[in-house]
């Protein structure tokens, strides 16, 4: 409870700030069209205060007309909706003191959609995007399938974790409505985005490589910030609003049944929600017929909101359960066997007469426990168990200084608490006991952050963000004991000599921590746009890289890895930040309402200093190396150490997508494609980096006629040729795979709907492994081979909105 005291002051900020109400306002107000020119009454207008978070929505006129009067000053996301025609989002919107901001639509036919807002390097005054809502999955990162420069990887099928640029794990930033979510499993089962239902969100903003200093600190790759909905309040006189959804979905192959469930009543200034889902799967086939093992799960979400709103301050309580009884994990030597997480996340935000303000404060705890399941070894009892705790506070305030002229200012904490131990085996106590193994002992990682961001607009052409940004990073853990802390045995004496070591040593570190970015965009006319940016981004190492201390036991080395190459790892206590600095632009050619086509091209370079890569471990038995001579032989796999290198990252990223026209008979096309391309150099070795995704493309062709979409992928993957030798990373072929979905909404009355969703995956039942997947070692005990993707796939979801 003692935790929680750190958070009072914080809490009580928002009621203080309820007396204040804003003085300076403005206007929005446009026109409604679609494609061919005509009016459209009757379409759904929302808007949102990219400081506050505070919606309002409204209706088109008989003209097409809408209009919100008495907005508070500040930047605003502008939202047109249509039955029939695809959502239409306008982001940076300025609302200036006594103006009229003009913002008009021409929708275009597509799908229904979760709106992904990707924002490639940095100003937030171009997004684009659209990802369909498609119930074929539970995996929140899936959300993010089919953006340039970003990959998906993973072990576990209740989430994916993403790569940005060839940075993956803690180099990217993800925050979960505003929570900093670190793993609390030497494996990192329980990424963050594992810790949302895609039933749970609204959005996803995606910022890659030139990352604001405003939207996130501790972090090289970029930056992915998940969003509820928030909260819809009713009209003044239209007394209780009330939404509702049910769903439920299938897919063949690994027989996977989920669904979902929300609903919400409001009144004017009061609102309570819930969202709840649960999903089982069992293994899947690859495309041969042969079942991939280990890849299982199951999977159960709670979350509760409470809103209140007094003018326009809104104060948000969210409150939250994961309950994950099995998951197997198929690079993994280990696999979930119970993961329960429990989450408190206090929201407000208000817009003033001065700017606007945005304040959180946030607890989360993690029970998580690991043990070998039925696919790798029936029978074994190998219990390993991990407590983590993450809380913290964020403020931010945005304070127009001129309609041109913004600044951004804000502090933030984060703490992460993490025990790691691993119970006696008693069956084999000479090895495995009779003591507790410490793998981390009473973990402490606090980050202190605070920035100060400048954006300017200089005529109608230029724009200029720079910001910069320090982050103090304590961190410490306590000292650490064996399963046996005797000298009478092979096994206890390397236990015992690698905790000595270890505890002799001073385990606090301090670093401090500086960022900058610049960036400008030049319009050079309504079609064409030039974006220039520099980053220099700054990362600690977390618990595990730098407090790991096993090195002499190979057994206890190899159960400590999140890689997915079967190799086993030790920490170093002297490990360095890592310090990126990275150089992007980007070409943009559109049409002139920057609605219909785009082409974007975007390369980069990146490069890091004290890049923390890995080195072999030294052969030297009862010595200060971490493996053995006959472990290598008799397995193949090695046991690595965390190292500072110097290295160099480089691609591009093009992305684009043109309208093809159509019919009111024949309906819409629009074809979309993305393309990525990324190396990876450790400068000091000359070897490649780990997990480099080869050369990918996606073309969609997507159609859409009334209440009736559809779409047709293909994607394609170059072979991974470039692999890293230092962790006998396997090479994989290239492929292609063929996707077929299909949508169909029938519009009830009184605002329901009743939508239908069916496809294939893996249309051609390709046979193929996954170049970012790992070692498929469960398979045959001896991880020769990579892990096999997922053949055919038939899925089927329902969806019922009200």
């Amino acid at each position: 409870m003692n935790r929680l005291f750190l958070l009072i002051p914080f809490l009580c900020m928002p009621m203080m700030l309820f007396a204040q109400t804003p003085s300076a306002t403005g206007q929005i107000a446009g026109v409604l069209k679609d494609q061919s020119g005509a009016v459209v009454q009757g379409g759904k207008i929302e808007i949102k205060s990219l400081e506050s978070g505070f919606t309002k929505a409204t209706v088109t006129g008989q003209e097409g007309r809408y209009a919100f009067d008495l907005l508070p000053v500040g930047r605003y996301q502008v939202t047109a909706a249509f039955t029939g025609f695809e959502t239409a989002v306008r982001s940076e919107v300025l609302v200036s003191v006594n103006q009229e901001t003009v913002v008009d639509f021409s929708l275009t036919v597509s799908k229904q959609a979760t709106v992904v807002e990707v924002t490639v390097p940095a100003i937030a005054v171009d997004s684009e995007g659209v990802v369909p809502e498609r119930p074929r999955t539970n995996d929140t990162a899936s959300l993010l399938d089919g953006i340039a420069g970003l990959s998906l990887y993973g072990g576990g099928g209740v989430s994916s974790l993403p790569v940005i640029h060839g940075l993956d794990d803690d180099r990217v930033n993800v925050l979960v409505n505003g929570m900093t979510i670190e793993s609390a499993c030497s494996s990192h089962m329980n990424p963050p985005l594992s810790y949302i239902d895609p039933a749970n969100v609204s959005g996803v903003s995606v910022w890659a490589g030139i990352t604001p200093v405003s939207v996130g600190g501790d972090s090289i790759g970029g930056t992915i910030a998940i969003e509820s909905a928030a909260p819809e309040f009713a009209k003044p006189g239209a007394g209780t609003l009330t939404h509702g959804s049910f769903s439920a979905f299938h897919r063949s192959n690994g027989i996977v049944n989920g669904g979902n469930t929300s609903l919400s009543v409001a009144t004017e200034n009061f609102r309570v929600g819930y969202t709840g889902s649960y999903v089982n799967a069992n293994n899947y086939k690859n495309g041969g017929g042969v079942i991939v093992k280990s890849t299982f799960y199951e999977t159960t979400n709670h979350a509760l909101e409470l809103a209140f709103r007094r003018g326009t301050s809104v104060v948000t309580l969210g409150l939250g359960f994961q309950y994950i009884p099995q998951q197997g994990f198929v690079n993994a030597r280990m696999d979930m066997t119970y993961n329960n997480a429990k989450f408190v996340n206090l929201h407000y935000t208000g817009a003033f007469g001065w700017g606007n303000l945005d304040a959180r404060g946030y607890y989360e705890h993690t029970n998580h426990q690991m043990n070998i399941l039925r696919d790798k070894i029936p029978g074994m009892d190998m219990p390993m168990n991990a407590r983590g705790t993450n809380l913290g506070y964020a403020v931010k305030a945005e304070i127009p200084l001129s309609p041109r002229n913004t600044l951004r200012v804000g502090n933030e904490f984060r703490r992460q608490l993490l025990d790691d131990w691993w119970p006696p085996m008693m069956t084999m106590v000479g090895s495995m006991g009779p003591d507790t193994l410490s793998n981390v002992q009473g973990g402490t990682r606090d980050r202190f952050g605070t920035f100060v961001e400048w954006e300017t607009r200089r005529g109608n052409r230029w724009t200029a963000l720079l910001g910069v940004r320090s982050d103090i990073v304590r961190m410490n853990t306590g000292n650490v004991a064996g399963y046996n802390m005797s000298t009478t045995t092979t096994g206890s004496a390397a236990y015992y000599a690698d905790a000595i070591e270890f505890n002799f040593r001073e385990h606090k570190r301090l670093d401090i921590n500086f960022d900058l970015t610049a960036l400008t965009k030049y319009e050079r006319n309504s079609t064409l746009s030039y974006e220039v940016g520099y980053a220099r981004k700054t990362r600690s190492p977390n618990l595990y890289e730098r407090y790991l201390w096993v090195k002499r036991s190979s057994m206890s080395v190899h159960m400590n890895g999140w890689f997915g190459d079967g190799n086993g790892y030790a920490g170093n206590l002297d490990l360095r930040p890592e310090v990126a600095n990275t150089l992007s632009a980007t070409a943009s050619w559109h049409d002139a309402a920057k609605e219909k086509r785009e082409l974007k091209f975007t390369p980069y370079y990146t490069h890091v200093q004290d890049f923390i890569d890995v080195d072999r471990c030294p052969v030297i038995a009862g010595g200060n190396g971490c493996t053995t001579a006959n472990f290598i032989a008799t397995t193949g796999f090695v046991n690595l150490q965390f190292a500072n290198h110097g290295a160099r990252l480089y691609g591009v990223d093009v992305s684009g997508r043109l309208p093809l026209g159509g019919s009111v008979q024949l309906g819409h096309f629009v074809l979309r494609g993305v393309l990525g391309y990324v190396r990876g150099k450790n400068l000091d070795t000359g070897n490649n980096l780990y997990h480099m995704m080869p050369v990918n493309a996606k073309l969609s062709l997507e159609h859409r006629r009334g209440n009736w979409s559809s779409a047709f992928d293909f994607q394609a993957v170059d072979a991974k040729k470039d692999v890293q030798a230092v962790r006998n990373e396997l090479r994989t072929a290239g492929y292609a795979l063929a996707n077929l979905h299909t949508s169909y909404e029938w519009n009830l009355a009184d605002r329901a709907s009743l939508r239908l969703d069916a496809g294939i995956d893996n249309l051609g039942n390709r046979n193929y492994v996954l170049p970012l997947g790992g070692r498929y070692w469960v398979g045959d005990k001896t991880g020769s081979s990579s892990v096999p993707g997922m053949g055919r796939t038939f899925y089927a979801g329902l969806t019922f909105e009200f």
